[in-house]
């Protein structure tokens, strides 16, 4: 079986996550940091913005039902690549919208879903296409945390369910059956 990574920052792991969850063919959603210079940082580190991490997901998937233009074309019309160093409330370059591709063929793509997307928004596309270095996944607590803790979770009740309706909306064929 032939399985491939992507690694996308869009603003709060917990909302991306849960979108990229939601998709036929993706097999693992992992929450973590990436793009920083402190060793193995913590959750409150990268929130406090000074180790230079985003907050990202790693997501494995079957390229043979999922491709990985199709990964990019999801992470673009589910937040707002338009924002530099933002989403929403979220505020630092933690925050960031970036694209971590792990070779030649990813970084081409990423760029060429950059244009892709472009005509889909009324501003320019901020998103970074960044080298990808040192992975940390992010603490136990984080991961799959809107199937547990999130559903309970104000901030994430105002935020996933709306990128969960434009998932719904532009990507039903690519969800999972239930």
């Amino acid at each position: 079986m032939t399985r491939e990574t992507a690694i996308f920052a869009g603003g709060c792991f917990w909302c991306t996550e849960a979108v990229f969850q939601s998709l036929a063919g993706v097999e693992a959603v992992e929450s973590g940091y990436i793009g920083g210079t402190v060793p193995d940082p913590t959750y409150k580190q990268v929130c406090g913005g000074d180790t230079g991490h985003a907050e990202a997901i790693r997501i494995t998937f079957d390229p043979l039902v999922i491709g990985y233009d199709d990964l990019l074309d999801v992470h673009f019309a589910t937040h707002d690549p338009t924002t530099l160093n933002r989403q929403g409330n979220d505020v630092g370059t933690q925050y960031r919208s970036a694209i971590f591709p792990l070779d030649a063929a990813q970084a081409d793509a990423a760029r060429a879903g950059i244009e892709r997307a472009a005509t889909d928004w009324p501003a320019p596309i901020v998103t970074t296409v960044e080298n990808a270095s040192e992975w940390y996944p992010a603490e136990d607590y984080h991961q799959a945390y809107w199937e547990g803790e999130g559903q309970r979770n104000p901030y994430c009740m105002a935020v996933i369910p709306p990128k969960l309706a434009k998932l719904r909306k532009g990507f039903g064929d690519r969800l999972r059956s239930a």
